[in-house]
């Protein structure tokens, strides 16, 4: 992707900031990788009009982010372009769902061809791409997860889930991680324990949460705990093959599996990585453990990897494959369509014989156009190498990244695998008090400025979700890093001008 468009080579690539009362000792003229693709003009309604009716028929639930919200136009692969055709690297790919590229050529031309093929059917009658599909997707799965029920969203794969583990146990009870999301739903409310999803009303009935083993944030932690290139500053004296972090926190599992739950369970659901808390990693064996004690309980292992599957984190294809386990059902979303609405729940055929016992219908999971940009992004994760980009572009982002972490007291962490990154914002390592919320605003407000896009996460808003499209080259993590590295010390520059 070379050769940006001529009317673009002055924008962002190396933007002027607005005026400040001190002025500052850094470069903010990053410079922009280039591309080669030239968005169409903007012809939709002024910008003012668009913040109107935004603002009147939208609903005010659906927040948006920055002071001045982007009103984008177009994309083109880890690219996407407002309505004055600004440039902008995607780093958080529509909330970690555009897997393979704004876009991408192959995805693109599929669903054209389907669209003028079959777009729906429901699936009472049989059509040739489900099935194409369904072999194709579990063919990547490790026995005995050979069984797709293909949905709409996580929050539906989830909350479906959540369902076949109590159908399947006769059990109800289900564990999750505190700080985990997993969907919005009034049924998978009760396993989200994030407090700004929650709303007041009655949910959660059957749901138990259990200590998150945070070996940053957590009570403990060390410099070896986690799968990841860069480790905590937190130090230990764990000889090799021992972590006494992983063996408190199994220790708290056990205390709530002893004292807030039956003695047979239906289920705990975990992220392989916490994704809307910040790229939150476990050591290295505590799924493992944890999987065992549930099923010695009765209870299945669900696996949600709606943010890590894909290829996302690098070294395996699933997330659930970096801690050495096989969940009794995975659920899929986000990048499974690459933007396009559908997941996927993948399990057993003993599990999903549970709920055929009864009727079960989804109007429009598995439908024709949905199976088809399935297979696309599959074909084209392989195709283009974005597993292995995923590790080598990550491994090299975190490794950089964590130069910052040493530079910088505010950076607490660097963590997570492949294109999966959390980056922790604090008022000092020692106290690991989040930094503020203001702050922290005005850098990723600075950041956006320069031309990049970033996500927040975090129980206090406090870490950068850094997750992009899987197709970025270290030449966008470099412009990356050096926009970053440029809105810190502006930071360090406002605090010290005060």
């Amino acid at each position: 992707m070379a050769g940006a468009p001529r009317r673009l080579l002055s924008g962002l690539g190396g933007v002027a900031f607005r005026q400040q009362k001190w002025k500052s000792s850094v470069s903010t003229q990053a410079k922009m990788p280039p591309c080669d693709f030239v968005p169409e003009k903007y012809k939709s309604y002024p910008y003012e009009r668009m913040q109107k009716i935004r603002e009147q028929n939208i609903s005010p639930s659906l927040r948006t982010y920055y002071k001045k919200p982007l009103l984008l136009h177009q994309g083109h692969m880890q690219w996407l372009f407002d309505y004055e055709g600004r440039r902008y690297l995607d780093l958080f790919a529509g909330i970690v769902t555009v897997s393979v590229g704004h876009c991408h050529p192959k995805v693109t031309m599929a669903a054209q061809k389907q669209l003028a093929r079959l777009w729906h059917t429901t699936n009472i009658y049989m059509h040739p791409s489900i099935q194409e599909y369904a072999e194709k997707l579990t063919s990547l799965l490790p026995n005995p997860l050979k069984v797709v029920y293909l949905t709409n969203s996580g929050s539906e794969a989830n909350d479906l889930a959540m369902f076949m583990a109590r159908l399947y146990t006769r059990n109800f009870d289900i564990i999750s991680f505190r700080g985990a999301y997993h969907g919005g739903s009034p049924y998978t409310l009760g396993l989200t324990s994030i407090g700004l999803y929650k709303h007041g009303v009655a949910n959660g009935f059957g749901c138990s949460t259990t200590m998150l083993p945070d070996v940053f944030r957590g009570p403990w932690g060390g410099s070896h705990c986690r799968d990841s290139p860069v480790q905590t500053v937190r130090k230990c004296s764990c000889s090799e093959g021992v972590c006494h972090a992983n063996d408190q926190y199994i220790e708290q599992f056990k205390d709530t599996l002893n004292t807030s739950v039956p003695k047979t369970i239906a289920g705990f659901i975990a992220e392989p990585i916490q994704g809307v808390n910040g790229a939150v990693q476990y050591p290295r064996s505590f799924l493992k453990e944890a999987y065992q004690l549930v099923r010695e309980r009765g209870g299945v292992c669900i696996s949600d990897e709606v943010q890590t599957g894909f290829g996302r984190t690098g070294s395996h294809f699933w997330g659930f494959q970096t801690h050495d386990v096989v969940p009794d059902i995975v659920t899929l979303a986000k990048g499974i369509g690459n933007g396009f609405p559908m997941a996927a729940v993948v399990t057993t055929k003993e599990i999903a014989s549970s709920l055929a016992q009864n009727l079960h219908f989804n109007t429009f999971g598995g439908s024709p156009l949905a199976c088809v940009v399935g297979a696309a992004v599959l074909d084209a994760i392989e195709e283009d190498g974005l597993q292995k980009n995923s590790e080598d572009v990550g491994t090299y982002m975190l490794l950089e990244l964590a130069k910052l972490r040493d530079k910088y007291e505010i950076v607490g962490d660097v963590r997570g695998k492949g294109l999966m990154i959390g980056v922790e914002m604090v008022t000092d390592k020692h106290s690991r008090h989040p930094l503020p919320a203001e702050e922290i605003s005005q850098i990723w407000e600075d950041c956006k400025d320069m031309g990049v896009l970033i996500g927040r996460g975090g129980l206090y808003n406090q870490t950068f979700r850094i997750k992009p499209p899987m197709c970025i080259t270290k030449k966008d993590a470099d412009f990356a890093v050096e926009v970053f590295h440029s809105a810190l010390q502006r930071h360090m520059e406002r605090a010290a001008a005060k």
